[in-house]
């Protein structure tokens, strides 16, 4: 399985309901650094994964969409807690919807999964992953 991977970053505000979660329950920021892992099992017929120009601009329009937000007031979002593991899902679906729209260009069709995994700090993250559907 081949793959590529871009990187970005956004801030966000928001705060979680349930004991579990003890002072995080209070109003917090978090500034996570987002891995977008790009997957196939064979090379387009230029030789790549997928054009990383275009992977980058989708990140970051994705990312653009959360960026300096907080999330409690984000209707999207309204009832959830919005954890990196929720978060890291929310990002493999708004890509994966770019991606069955075309805005990774034609030879995104190959693609086979993705892995989003938004890193919280240096020594903790979460992801989530899955395939694609095939598309012609």
């Amino acid at each position: 399985m081949y793959s590529v991977n871009v990187r970005d970053h956004f801030m966000i505000a928001h705060s979680f309901r349930g004991a579990v979660f003890g002072p995080a329950q209070r109003l917090h920021g978090a500034t996570y650094v987002v891995d977008l892992e790009l997957r196939r099992t064979e090379l387009d017929a230029d030789g790549v994964v997928v054009d990383i120009a275009l992977a980058t601009e989708v990140l970051k329009s994705v990312l653009g969409e959360l960026n300096l937000r907080n999330l409690d007031e984000d209707p999207a979002f309204a009832g959830r807690n919005t954890t990196t593991e929720f978060m890291a899902r929310v990002i493999f679906d708004r890509v994966a919807a770019c991606i069955d729209a075309g805005r990774l260009g034609p030879h995104a069709s190959g693609l086979a999964g993705l892995r989003v995994t938004l890193n919280e700090s240096h020594v903790a993250w979460a992801a989530y992953e899955g395939a694609l559907p095939a598309r012609p």
